[in-house]
């Protein structure tokens, strides 16, 4: 079956389940960061603002507004900063003990493909609760609902220059692990241009080593997401570049499901049902997923 198109709308609605998830996200930092009444009286008017007046942008721009406005109103820059740094510190310890594992597979490729999928779930933004552990298991057990990991296996092997576009802290190390064993000479990893969320920034991807095996660049954003249009002209020059674009996570499938882009193949956990239906699968499925591709 071949990969639908994704057809964009004439006019970008918000759909109100992701509206009641960015509310509740914030109502999380609200009680994290003991928040007092009138402040959050102040935030959740400039919420409620937004998303009426905003009804044109994706979520993941409009987060970024909110995002902006919550750190303004509570002085922390940061929101994340130590949920990153126990992700990216779980994560390491996780590598040292599955790579040999990897390396001593069956298919090695194939089960670094599925780890760095595994590693969407840790996800602050989504949920403060995850179980990575569980999650690894059930991956390495579970085939892609949507499986066009051939076809990736294909292009990374014919592509000059590889674009990776990197999700949250710890699930990078994931993705290192993938990148090691795709043994491409060209691949330039992308993060955040400031901190987001839980996702990942430069700091992170130097905390874990992800300079040392790639490129790593920032897209010059505040997004949770690659919005083309806020990234930076560096960032624009390699992606236009790139033969290939593997993109990480829901945030980044959001910004660039509408581009119908065959250059770019989506590996992520489906976490909700407004992305399941989208992309045409179910809440909880792996996918691997291109516009080009032909499921297995």
């Amino acid at each position: 079956m071949t990969a639908k198109t994704i057809e964009k709308k004439a006019r970008y609605e918000v759909d109100g389940r992701c509206m009641a998830c960015q509310f509740k996200s914030f109502e999380r930092l609200m009680d994290k960061f003991n928040v007092d009444y009138n402040i959050r009286q102040e935030f959740f008017g400039f919420y409620n603002l937004t998303m009426s007046r905003h009804y044109d942008l994706t979520m993941p721009e409009i987060h970024s507004r909110l995002n902006d406005e919550f750190c303004r109103l509570t002085g922390n820059t940061d929101l994340y900063a130590e949920e990153k740094q126990k992700s990216n510190k779980i994560a390491l310890q996780l590598y040292s003990e599955l790579k040999p594992e990897v390396l001593h597979s069956a298919d090695p490729f194939g089960m670094a493909l599925k780890l760095s999928i595994a590693g969407n779930i840790m996800d602050y933004g989504a949920s403060g609760n995850f179980d990575i552990h569980k999650t690894i298991e059930k991956v390495l057990n579970t085939p892609f609902a949507i499986d066009h990991s051939i076809l990736l296996k294909e292009k990374i092997n014919q592509a000059e220059k590889i674009l990776f576009l990197g999700d949250n802290a710890g699930e990078i190390v994931f993705d290192k692990m993938l990148i090691e064993l795709m043994l491409h000479p060209n691949v330039v990893f992308a993060v955040r241009g400031s901190a987001v969320l839980n996702d990942a920034t430069l700091k992170d991807a130097r905390q874990t080593g992800l300079d040392e095996i790639a490129d790593v660049i920032d897209n010059g954003s505040n997004a949770p997401s690659t919005i083309l249009s806020e990234c930076s002209d560096e960032f624009l020059k390699i992606y236009k570049e790139a033969d290939l674009i593997i993109s990480k996570g829901q945030g980044n499938f959001e910004g660039l499901m509408y581009e119908n882009e065959p250059r770019v193949f989506f590996l992520l956990m489906v976490k909700c049902d407004v992305v399941a239906e989208a992309i045409g699968t179910e809440k909880g499925n792996f996918v691997v997923y291109n516009l080009s591709g032909e499921t297995h």
